[in-house]
């Protein structure tokens, strides 16, 4: 072992021990969960926003009981619940996650409290000829990254030519697929009943996928506190408590009797259908996933480049307008500038994919290069705008003397220099538009950042995934920015 591992282990366990020991000294059990999954997981209550509930939250009230504690909720993205754990966040993490082999192998796991199945939804029009993953061959197919839904959806993509759509929520696959834009929705049966109960022109098919099972997780190190925790989960299988919670969430049905009985029996739930994300080690995952981080790198920068294209052409367009069109052309290209420059890109990314669905439905793509290009175009306006009014009004002056016309004067002394001015700027921008492009996977397009989290929510580490994703942004952003100093030192001489 390293020095630097050899001092950081008793530091890391250190801190643990210590975060859990003042939890256990404030009477509190600290429980994490990420309150966008909504109900009947974890939302909050709509009659008091200042509250959460859902049956994640009825569960840990029960442990705490047992534990003679308080509940409290640490709010944490989804994906990050893994690592958040591991770190020492919270005690245990309660939001539907899902039992593997590979979460297994990594933190301590809780017995299974509830069990679920897997089930595609469809429209209820195409309810007769997709029934099963076998006849979506070639089709688009929602789910959520970094599930057992996913892993399910690799399998298919590898024999059936299933086409995966990962999305950051679990509301809009159904709204989508209500609008055409996926052929079907494989999700957890929990999700898909509040999918169909939302969108009345989808069915679910009876036949399950595949069956998994929801868990607790802790760090490795509380194993001790794991084996407490399933104490009182048999005791509250065994007197109803935990059925009555399902119950109230209208969860129960006749899955979860056979689960309790042989758990409560001594014996324990494996999960049905294994991960394809248990890996022997983490480099023989990273070798596994780098086919995918490259792809998703192209395409990151196919995006950037395409979106950076129509970024300058508007704002070359807009800048242009501004300074030689008349005042209302002026006024109403400026409010356009503010209003972009004013509002998030993530906001305009979901008014366009999401928002104008029913007007029309874009592409991923094409509403991602639109976003990005509409977004940039507003700040390559003002970079254009201050060029275009650098250039010495003398050389204007001279141009007019010479009897050049407006647009020769613009084409052919005005823009040259501008251009050599705008350069440093726009290079800067392509490169800060490469990173953002990692938005984009919020209306579906698996992008590097997005390929990255779905590699590291499968592993429970962001160090090497993370590493990894560096490196191939400072492989295409360095040469991209050698280039622009070059072209520029070129101009200068």
């Amino acid at each position: 072992m390293s020095p630097v591992r050899r001092w950081a282990a008793p530091f890391v366990l250190f801190l643990l021990v210590s975060s859990s020991a003042w939890s256990q000294s404030s009477g509190e059990l600290r429980w994490g969960g990420d309150a966008e999954g909504g109900a009947p997981f974890v939302e909050a209550d709509p009659t008091d926003p200042a509250r959460i509930v859902g049956f994640e939250v009825d569960v840990a009230q029960l442990l705490a009981g047992g534990l003679g504690r308080r509940a409290r909720f640490v709010q944490v993205g989804f994906t990050s619940l893994d690592a958040a754990a591991a770190r020492g966040d919270f005690e245990i993490g309660l939001s539907g996650i899902e039992d593997s082999a590979a979460r297994r192998s990594r933190l301590a796991v809780t017995i299974p409290y509830y069990e679920f199945r897997e089930i595609l939804t469809v429209r209820t029009a195409d309810g007769a000829r997709f029934r099963t993953l076998a006849d979506l061959a070639g089709r688009r197919v929602a789910t959520l990254g970094a599930t057992l839904a996913y892993d399910l959806l690799l399998l298919a993509e590898r024999d059936h030519g299933v086409v995966p759509v990962t999305y950051e929520d679990d509301v809009h696959p159904y709204s989508d697929l209500a609008l055409g834009r996926v052929d079907a929705v494989l999700l957890d049966e929990v999700l898909a009943k509040r999918g169909v109960r939302r969108n009345p022109g989808l069915t679910s098919q009876t036949t399950p996928v595949g069956v998994g099972h929801y868990v607790g997780i802790l760090a490795p190190q509380n194993a001790a506190l794991r084996d407490r925790v399933n104490d009182i989960l048999r005791r509250a299988m065994a007197n109803g408590r935990l059925e009555a919670i399902f119950r109230r969430w209208e969860m129960w049905n006749d899955d979860q009797p056979a689960l309790y009985s042989r758990i409560t029996s001594g014996g324990d739930a494996a999960p049905v259908v294994a991960s394809t994300a248990a890996p022997t080690s983490t480099w023989d995952s990273a070798l596994r996933y780098l086919p995918s981080l490259v792809k998703a790198a192209g395409i990151s920068l196919l995006l950037s480049a395409l979106s950076m294209a129509l970024a300058v052409l508007l704002g070359a367009a807009i800048a242009t307008g501004r300074v030689y069109g008349p005042k209302p052309i002026e006024i109403a290209l400026t409010a356009w500038v503010e209003l972009i420059r004013g509002t998030p890109l993530l906001l305009q990314l979901f008014v366009i994919y999401f928002g104008l669905a029913t007007v029309v439905q874009l592409p991923a793509f094409l509403a991602a290069l639109l976003g990005l290009g509409i977004n940039y175009a507003a700040y390559e306006s003002e970079i254009y705008r201050g060029a275009l009014q650098a250039v010495p009004g003398g050389q204007l002056e001279a141009a007019r003397v010479l009897g050049f016309s407006r647009m020769q004067t613009l084409r052919l002394v005005r823009a040259p220099q501008a251009l050599r001015l705008a350069l440093a700027p726009m290079t800067n921008d392509f490169v800060a538009l490469l990173k953002d492009s990692s938005l984009v996977s919020v209306i579906t397009v698996v992008e590097l950042t997005k390929q990255t989290s779905i590699f590291a929510a499968n592993i429970g580490s962001w160090v090497v995934p993370g590493a990894m994703c560096a490196v191939m942004y400072l492989a295409m952003s360095l040469p991209l920015a050698r280039f622009a100093r070059r072209l520029e030192k070129g101009w200068h001489q």
